[in-house]
C-alpha cells in the first residue's frame, strides 16, 4: 500500500516537474522507508523566506551545473520558471554569460561558482550578507547544498547516464518570431 501511494506521488511530481523520477521509483521499490528519509529533506531543500526567488534559483542552477547536465538541471529550470524567474536570467546562468545579469544576481552567480570551486571569497560573502542578511546567506547555502543531493543519489545508483540540452521557455516578442 505504501509503495502504491509513493508511486502515485511520483507520477504527480513527474507531471509537475516535466522529468522522469526513475531513480526515486527504484528507491521506493527497494525501501519505502529510505524513500521517506529522502523525501524528508525536501523542507530543507525548499526553505526560502528571505532570499528572493531569482537569487535562490541563480545559486541552485549554478551549483547544479557542476553536478548534473540533464534531468536534475532541467527540473530546476522548470521550477525556476514556475516560480516566475525571468527566463533570460535562467538562460544567462545556463550559458555562463552573466553580463546581462543585474549586479545582485551576478554576485550570487560569482559567489556560488567560488563555493563550487572550493575558493573562499570573503568579499563576495560579505556583499551577499549585506544584501540579504544572515538569514539570506543561510538560505543560499541550503539552495547550493540541496541542489547537489539528487544528482549525487542518481549517480551513486547508476541513473545519471546521459546529458541533454536544457530547454528554457522564452517568449519572443512578435516582431522577432520567425515566420
Amino acid at each position: 500500500m505504501l509503495r502504491w501511494f509513493f508511486r502515485r506521488k511520483l507520477d504527480s511530481e513527474e507531471k509537475r516537474l516535466g522529468e522522469s523520477m526513475d531513480y526515486l521509483r527504484h528507491v521506493v521499490e527497494v525501501s519505502p522507508m529510505a524513500f521517506l528519509r529522502f523525501a524528508s529533506i525536501m523542507p530543507f531543500a525548499n526553505s526560502r523566506s528571505q532570499l528572493p526567488a531569482d537569487a535562490w534559483y541563480v545559486a541552485q542552477l549554478t551549483a547544479l551545473k557542476y553536478e548534473d547536465c540533464g534531468p536534475c538541471l532541467q527540473i530546476t529550470v522548470n521550477l525556476a520558471q514556475q516560480n516566475g524567474v525571468d527566463p533570460l536570467v535562467i538562460r544567462a546562468v545556463i550559458d555562463d554569460d552573466c553580463s546581462c545579469l543585474k549586479d545582485d544576481l551576478r554576485v550570487v552567480f560569482d559567489f556560488t561558482q567560488s563555493v563550487m570551486n572550493h575558493a573562499d571569497d570573503d568579499e563576495l560573502r560579505e556583499n551577499l550578507r549585506s544584501r540579504y542578511g544572515e538569514r539570506g546567506l543561510i538560505e543560499m547555502s541550503y539552495a547550493i547544498a540541496a541542489g547537489r543531493i539528487p544528482p549525487t543519489v542518481k549517480r551513486v545508483l547508476g541513473y545519471a547516464k546521459s546529458c541533454k540540452a536544457v530547454s528554457i521557455n522564452i517568449d519572443e516578442p512578435e516582431a522577432t518570431k520567425p515566420n
